[in-house]
């Protein structure tokens, strides 16, 4: 039975890669995967997953309001598709996260989303709060803050290294515009202790 699996974290810890290496691991078996990603994450260029390790693939770029189960319907009636996966699935909207719950339910191809559960912030993305709703199963990828513990927190910082409390939800970028804290450090970072 095909389920919907949402595996969360921070930056920096590895989603990606997973991600990369799971639909590999599918396709090196002789098994079609799709790869799904939001149009304006453009970082590794319109399209493309990329990992920090240097892993990369090209993925179809999904804007907000596609209908993403029509999507997938289709590209199944042209050739079997084995495993969607999901990238930055944080950017997807509540309806679409129910669409791809659909193509598990319905269709019966199992769906992988990775993405940030929080914003700088500590909200949730509206994509992350439907798939914590309704996935099958869920998975965090841990990784670490600079005192050694789990980090759960991202901060966004400004030009300068600053920490900035309050803009737009999203705004893309990696290394050099955020940086992850464990929930103690981030909590200090925001109130400047």
């Amino acid at each position: 039975m095909a389920k919907l699996y949402f595996s969360y974290a921070t930056m920096n810890a590895g989603k990606s890669t997973l991600l990369l290496q799971a639909s590999y691991n599918y396709r090196e078996r002789g098994m079609r995967t799709v790869i799904l990603i939001a149009a304006f994450d453009d970082r590794a260029g319109t399209g493309r997953v990329s990992s920090r390790i240097g892993l990369s693939e090209e993925g179809i770029p999904f804007h907000h309001g596609d209908d993403l189960y029509a999507l997938v319907e289709r590209l199944h009636a042209e050739e079997t598709i084995a495993c969607v996966f999901v990238d930055e699935a944080q950017f997807l909207g509540a309806d679409q996260v129910w669409q791809l719950a659909r193509v598990a339910d319905r269709i019966g191809i199992p769906v992988m989303a990775y993405g940030l559960r929080t914003d700088f912030q500590g909200k949730l993305f509206p994509g992350s709060m439907a798939l914590l709703a309704i996935a099958d199963e869920m998975r965090e990828v841990r990784t670490i803050c600079h005192c050694g513990r789990k980090a759960t927190m991202v901060a966004r910082l400004d030009a300068d290294g600053n920490i900035v409390r309050e803009g737009a939800q999203v705004e893309v970028g990696g290394n050099e515009k955020y940086v992850v804290y464990c929930r103690r450090h981030w909590e200090d970072k925001m109130n400047d202790a």
